[in-house]
């Protein structure tokens, strides 16, 4: 049985890390993606933003998807359309072709995501052993979005920009082949409940357009009918959505699952996270490329230490949280992270040297890595077991969004005084730009930390749990003694 599990975990882990690397493969490659398809300045960003967008919008129908059809089922589906949608990619002579593709690898990772997690979270009882497959899981997850740029680099220098879609085929296809050995099909479907198929699509259309209008907002104008259009038919489908939420039996986000405080701080610190300490790899690479003259290969080299710090971190935050709290240890990774952000932007400038800037990525990614695993035991907390799925897909929903808009501000900062500058006046503007966004992200990981600051806890800080489940008949806080707010 232990065994069984073990190899169960291995295979999880090994998923998210698929769909987490996904994220940031194609980040070294842009530059050549855009020169061989033809995109243009304004549009290459899109193809980060076109995963993003459609990872936003269906990662809550994936979670809800993933309790009533059954979990192996959904995450089986979600790496079968991984493979297809990569080697479609791979394959393409244009961009409506490519984002196309990197649409479809956006649903894939909405149905794998929140399964991966709703399965760890039925698996492993609330506490020790929870806490410690949070971590394993987690480390693959926080170091996939590192691992991402470094694999990025290598497949681009060695194989061209083809590879950083083609090498998720055999990837997807070797973790579909053993999910079906190593995976327990889990409960029988529930024919009692009700899939709520109008709110699953109100909630993911309203989640799309609104991401896309934050996203292409600057770039269109936000007084573009076009943005109007779909900023307005957005908030429209989260009217619409609320409404069906209200009078739907078996509603896609139950009411009594919202009063989870712990759940809903979770929520909001995966949307703060992705928005910072996410989008933080973006403007890494962009520094080593355009401002320090990297290659592919060497920016890839770059990463090999925050890479490690990652993973570090992430897989000691579960052990941390059952031996000093969730409070304490959040707050104490938090304050390593902004430290680290700030050692960092004090540390680049267009002449730099890579040592200036060891004690910013450690500090960084040691926070990176131990928030993305904390945040995901938060969210499973209190939680019953018929729904984690759907508790999965929203903090995944918010963690998704996060990166999306996150990314997009951001580069507004970075470009704010780079316009119409070349050669070396471009180089050192985009060090400024790029160090005063990393201060921004540091602004942003403390505003996270004072979020933080309303999980209390009790004298004894042993594990958090065993927790009170929001249960169908309770309409509480769904906290338990283990985890209280103030």
């Amino acid at each position: 049985m232990v065994r069984r599990k073990s190899a169960a975990l291995a295979l999880l882990s090994f998923a998210m890390l698929i769909v987490s690397l996904d994220q940031y493969i194609v980040v070294v490659a842009l530059p050549e993606i855009g020169r061989e398809l033809g995109y243009s300045a304004q549009t290459l960003q899109s193809v980060i933003s076109a995963y993003g967008i459609a990872s936003s919008g269906f990662l809550l129908f994936g979670g809800r998807a993933a309790d009533l059809l059954g979990r192996r089922r959904v995450l089986m589906t979600g790496l079968a359309l991984y493979a297809v949608a990569s080697l479609a990619g791979g394959l393409a002579t244009g961009p409506a072709w490519q984002l196309t593709a990197r649409a479809i690898q956006g649903l894939a990772g909405a149905l794998v995501f929140p399964s991966t997690l709703a399965i760890i979270n039925t698996t492993f009882a609330e506490g020790r052993d929870r806490n410690r497959a949070l971590g394993i899981w987690g480390g693959s997850g926080a170091a996939g979005l590192v691992i991402g740029v470094l694999l990025g680099g290598a497949l681009t220098r060695l194989f061209g920009w083809e590879a950083v879609f083609l090498v998720n085929v055999p990837l997807a296809g070797t973790a579909l082949v053993l999910a079906v050995p190593l995976l327990d099909p889990g409960p029988p479907r529930d024919t009692k409940r009700s899939f709520d198929l109008p709110g699953a699509l109100t909630a993911t259309g309203a989640v799309m357009l609104l991401v896309l209008t934050l996203v292409q907002g600057p770039a269109f104008g936000w007084t573009s009918p076009w943005i109007v259009l779909t900023a307005v038919t957005g908030l429209v489908l989260l009217a619409a959505f609320i409404g069906v939420e209200r009078r739907s039996p078996d509603p896609l986000v139950p009411p009594n699952l919202m009063g989870n405080r712990v759940l809903r701080l979770a929520l909001m610190i995966a949307f703060l996270f992705m928005a910072t300490f996410g989008s933080l790899l973006y403007f890494l690479s962009i520094y080593f490329q355009d401002v320090r003259g990297y290659d592919p290969l060497e920016t890839g080299f770059a990463f090999l230490l925050p890479t490690a710090v990652v993973v570090a971190g992430s897989t000691v935050a579960g052990q941390a949280v059952t031996r000093f709290g969730l409070r304490r240890t959040l707050m104490f990774a938090l304050i390593v992270g902004a430290g680290g952000a700030i050692a960092l932007g004090l540390g680049m400038s267009a002449g730099g040297s890579y040592v200036a800037l060891v004690p910013g990525l450690v500090g960084v990614s040691l926070g990176d890595g131990a928030v993305f695993t904390m945040m995901f035991i938060a969210a499973a907390t209190g939680v019953p077991d018929r729904k984690q799925g759907v508790a999965s897909g929203m903090v995944s929903t918010s963690s998704g969004i996060g990166a999306v808009v996150g990314l997009a501000l951001l580069v507004l900062v970075a470009n704010a005084h780079t316009s119409g500058l070349e050669g070396k006046e471009l180089q050192a503007a985009s060090a400024d730009g790029i160090r005063t966004t990393i201060f921004v992200i540091a602004a942003g990981i403390a505003l996270t930390l004072l979020l933080a600051t309303k999980l209390h806890e009790p004298a004894t800080v042993g594990q958090v749990g065993p927790l009170k489940p929001v249960g169908e008949e309770d309409q509480g806080e769904g906290v338990g003694p283990g985890v209280r707010f103030s």
